[in-house]
């Protein structure tokens, strides 16, 4: 084996000043300036991180691939729960759709408002805002609640005049208002869902 040598080619021939030259066990390695093409390439690449990295996670100037993801798969879920069966799990997800919810408080405002009081407060009816329930305070109940309604203790049947559209989206802006305590009729049945 042989000691590393620099700056001088096999031969003892002479390299021009600035650029290395290193031999070790006869391999020649020379210290080239890097093509222009690769540098561009590098330069450019670093150019567009910090602009990536600027844009969508410092500023929020545009939506990001993840946030593109996440309303997608939002979009979906709210189509799956508008036609899919009624499950807690569908009413959830509308409840969370900020459309689904302005349909349901128009609905409400202009059907059920003069029992629950325009914010679900409670007048004649009872208050929907706090926890506590007649019929039960899951989602498929408080739609079923609404569906069905209690002819016997004064309130309609919804389903055959709304249809189950804005059946839907009032269970989801009752979701929406459900455990905001606002101040109106006092606590009616049994506490939890």
């Amino acid at each position: 084996m042989s000691e590393p040598t620099t700056n001088s080619a096999p031969g003892g021939s002479a390299h021009p000043p600035g650029m290395l030259i290193q031999v070790y066990d006869d391999i020649t390695e020379e210290d080239n300036r890097l093509p222009n093409w690769w540098l561009g390439i590098l330069f450019g690449s670093i150019v567009f991180a910090f602009g990536y990295w600027f844009v969508y996670e410092t500023t929020h100037s545009a939506p990001g691939p993840l946030d593109a993801f996440k309303a997608e798969m939002a979009e979906q879920a709210k189509k799956r729960a508008e036609s899919g069966p009624i499950t807690d799990e569908t009413l959830s997800v509308l409840a969370k759709d900020s459309a689904t919810v302005a349909e349901g408080q128009k609905v409400f405002v202009s059907t059920c408002a003069p029992c629950h009081g325009a914010l679900g407060q409670g007048v004649v009816g009872p208050n929907l805002t706090d926890n506590f329930w007649l019929h039960g305070g899951k989602p498929v109940a408080i739609h079923t609640s609404i569906t069905k309604g209690y002819p016997e203790k004064g309130m309609r049947p919804w389903g055959p005049v709304l249809g189950a559209a804005r059946i839907r989206s009032v269970a989801a802006f009752v979701l929406s208002i459900k455990g905001k305590n606002l101040p109106g009729r006092p606590p009616q049945g049994t506490a939890g869902d």
